[in-house]
């Protein structure tokens, strides 16, 4: 064990896991197929794989979960590059809203998004795309839309985003995902949690304990230095908070995701290649 001196005291450095790796072991994810997600910024998605690695044929990657000590232990990772950002850029960019806390109450006040689709593309695609060339669009405006109809396919669009990469993970492993954990900033958001589950067709849950990143890193310091004898000790220390089952109709979920997919569709490839990357403005 590596150890470092501060203030004449050695401290030992018990577990090392970066921030994603630490969460998806914060959330106790440890049964193959259960997924954590992270709404932050972006959405940060892993899949847990036990001892058996996937290569991805999906777009996505392949990396160590984690290893204590009895061999390493894999997952599945997708990354999407925008998801709480777009919602910052309906209060920052287009004024719709003060401020992002905003965004669930203007997405309530309509029973839907009216055939409006949001595509936050704005830095390109990240999994399973992976197009650096799309850019940011939306379709289905019509005269009777709304700054509530662009706010409700603002929040919808973090949830399709998710579900894309849910669908590669599901395709290349073979598994099932028995159940979603969330966390990060836009878990708060209650509809966007049954958005989620409904796109999913699988239970959300938000655990009482949302920062799950410094929870995991403590788990994984813990057991270097022996604080608890293994996995099943600290098992229970995860509780939930929310559950949130999927409880819209299959057939409607089906065309709203072809829609998506159409939007997706159109906006892939518009900045000209031939132009190379071309950073945002």
């Amino acid at each position: 064990t590596s150890v470092t001196e501060a203030r004449g005291a050695e401290l030992p450095i018990a577990g090392v896991a970066g921030d994603q790796h630490a969460a998806l072991f914060g959330q106790q994810c440890l049964t193959p197929g259960m997924v954590k997600t992270t709404y932050g910024t972006g959405a940060f998605l892993l899949m847990y794989l036990d001892d058996t690695p996937v290569t991805s044929t999906s777009g996505l990657l392949t990396t160590v979960a984690w290893d204590l000590g009895d061999g390493p232990r894999y997952a599945l990772e997708g990354s999407v590059f925008i998801a709480g950002a777009a919602v910052q850029w309906l209060s920052d960019g287009l004024g719709l809203i003060d401020s992002s806390t905003e965004i669930e109450a203007l997405a309530r006040s309509v029973p839907d998004s009216d055939g409006v689709y949001v595509v936050p593309a704005f830095a390109g695609l990240g999994a399973p795309h992976w197009d650096p060339f799309a850019r940011g669009t939306i379709v289905g405006v019509s005269r009777g839309t709304t700054a509530a109809h662009l706010g409700r396919a603002t929040l919808e669009s973090i949830a399709f985003q998710v579900a894309d990469v849910v669908d590669a993970m599901r395709a290349d492993s073979g598994l099932e995902l028995p159940q979603m954990r969330v966390d990060g900033g836009a878990a708060a958001n209650e509809l966007l949690l049954k958005m989620q589950a409904d796109i999913i067709g699988a239970e959300v849950v938000r655990p009482r304990q949302i920062e799950t990143t410094a929870l995991g890193a403590a788990f994984l310091a813990g057991l270097g230095v022996g604080l608890w004898s293994g996995v099943e000790e600290i098992a229970g220390s995860w509780t939930a908070d929310i559950h949130v089952n999927p409880a819209a109709d299959p057939k409607q979920v089906s065309a709203l995701r072809s829609g998506w997919n159409r939007a997706v569709d159109r906006a892939r490839g518009w900045a000209d290649p031939a132009d190379g990357y071309l950073e945002p403005h």
